[in-house]
């Protein structure tokens, strides 16, 4: 243990996480919460120390302690705590921050990035796991990613987080309450946690990254109050005077109704970063031009409007107008029902970016109502893709960036054992849910020597289709009439 405390304090320092002047205070902490009588000072080689290890040999000691017992998620609060001991103080972060803002946006967000990886609160040794590959389709290349990041809980875990008493505090993890919040079995910690207010046009919002980033520069904007999530003016401006302040990250948002909306509805949030999403590849299939706008309709599995301007302004007005002629639109052969018993099914979501002097908007037209033959929604992912993917379409997909569950990853091997004809699917259980995929794999003219390659593509084409579900207006002859047939509808008032 000793060394180990000396390997961490000497990682604090080569991250720019503690001052040399610090080193005794982290030491005497570390002493203070593992019970130890001393401690001495060693030399550890500058940039030599792997955190998982160090971490690693501290949750041992305090397992064989009876600190803990060996679970992942008494392991992952007992880690957090240890890494409490090299984090500055939250306004610390945030002086440094609005410094290197003031010299170079871009600067200041690395800063924060590096730190939150830097401090495990971006766990980068469980997101590498993460499997990710491009597909061709016939929009864009899509990414695929296998989500192997989140560690699945012991049931003993979930039993005893089920017995726990209920706690409204903090009222989500998005509340910025989490700051520092020492976590329970069911709530994760956060002493490694820091967030950065922000002002947008409307309201007090809080900039923080997300622990399981999805891609690069992954960061949540969310409201300081814990309120429901909401698509109105407000919102386009608030996207707008992001983007204007970080003009290198998008930033778009979830829908404010369920089914095609995101997980967390319940507080109000956007999600941007530093990636490049297929989306920004679709072609147009129609477009026209207004004196400070041009419109794209977008050749994308989901509807998309696409709305560019020097004029931001031009572009809130024109986006609440498609919004609210899009709430209450109508065209029952192609099943869009706006409403029922009062009950709104039309929503859109909204994504905001800066390219080349100018602002961009890509609104893109959902729809959440459900029926007989699609209980889960209508334009969700329908029944014949949920061995794949049976979730909502949320933002980061609807950019054409996938994320599929974890189980995948061993399925296809699986799968790839029988297209070789080393296994049957009746010697696999886990392959039931996907007889009828690998039995039309088997028969595949594209079928090829290289059997992963093969299947990653099988895999993307069915994410495709996913997405197909998801678009209101189908992007066939019928599909795209529909949809300029809407926008000429909305056109006379942009």
């Amino acid at each position: 243990m000793n060394h180990a405390i000396n390997q961490l304090i000497q990682y604090g320092l080569d991250h720019g996480l503690i001052d040399p002047r610090d080193r005794y205070y982290v030491a005497n902490t570390l002493i203070d919460l593992f019970s130890l009588s001393q401690y001495e000072e060693e030399s550890i080689e500058p940039n030599s120390v792997c955190l998982q290890d160090v971490l690693n040999t501290m949750l041992d000691h305090a397992i064989e302690q009876g600190m803990i017992e060996d679970t992942i998620t008494q392991k992952d609060l007992l880690d957090t705590r240890i890494m409490n001991t090299l984090m500055p103080r939250p306004s610390e972060v945030v002086h440094h921050f609005e410094e290197l803002k003031e010299q170079d946006p871009k600067k200041a967000t690395d800063y924060f990035y590096d730190l939150s990886i830097h401090s495990n609160y971006i766990r980068m040794d469980r997101i590498k796991k993460n499997i990710e590959f491009m597909i061709e389709s016939k929009y864009a290349p899509m990414k695929i990613t296998i989500n192997l990041s989140k560690p699945e809980k012991d049931p003993k875990e979930i039993a005893k987080a089920s017995a726990l008493p209920s706690s409204q505090y903090p009222k989500c993890l998005l509340c910025k309450e989490n700051v520092g919040f020492a976590g329970t079995l069911n709530h994760p910690a956060r002493q490694n946690h820091r967030i950065l207010p922000l002002s947008l046009t409307h309201g007090s919002y809080a900039f923080q990254y997300s622990p399981y980033v999805y891609y690069d520069q992954h960061c949540i904007i969310l409201n300081e109050e814990h309120t429901p999530m909401r698509i109105d003016q407000d919102t386009f401006e608030n996207l707008f005077s992001f983007v204007e302040q970080f003009p290198h990250y998008m930033l778009g948002s979830n829908t404010d109704i369920p089914i095609v909306g995101g997980s967390i509805l319940s507080h109000d949030h956007y999600q941007g970063g530093a990636a490049h999403f297929p989306i920004e590849e679709a072609k147009a299939f129609y477009s026209d031009s207004f004196p400070n706008m041009d419109v794209e309709l977008l050749e994308w599995p989901l509807s998309t409007i696409r709305l560019s301007s020097r004029s931001k302004e031009a572009l809130v007005k024109a986006s609440m107008q498609i919004l609210e002629a899009w709430k209450k639109y109508e065209d029952t052969d192609r099943e869009i029902i706006p409403y029922t018993n009062g009950t709104r099914h039309n929503a859109i979501t909204p994504i905001v970016r800066k390219k080349n002097g100018k602002f961009e908007i890509d609104l893109v037209l959902r729809n959440n109502r459900t029926s007989e033959q699609y209980p889960d929604g209508i334009f969700h992912p329908h029944p014949e893709h949920h061995h794949i993917k049976k979730e909502n379409i949320g933002l980061i997909e609807v950019m054409g960036l996938a994320i599929l569950p974890g189980r995948l990853k061993k399925q296809k091997e699986e799968i790839i054992s029988v297209l070789k004809g080393e296994a049957s699917i009746d010697s696999l259980p886990d392959l039931a849910m996907h007889r009828a995929w690998i039995e039309s794999l088997q028969k595949s003219e594209n079928k090829s020597e290289d059997l992963d390659r093969f299947i990653n593509q099988a895999i993307g084409d069915k994410f495709v289709q996913v997405l197909e579900n998801a678009g209101v207006f189908k992007m066939d002859m019928d599909g795209k009439q529909g949809m300029i047939d809407f926008f000429e509808s909305v056109k006379k008032d942009l």
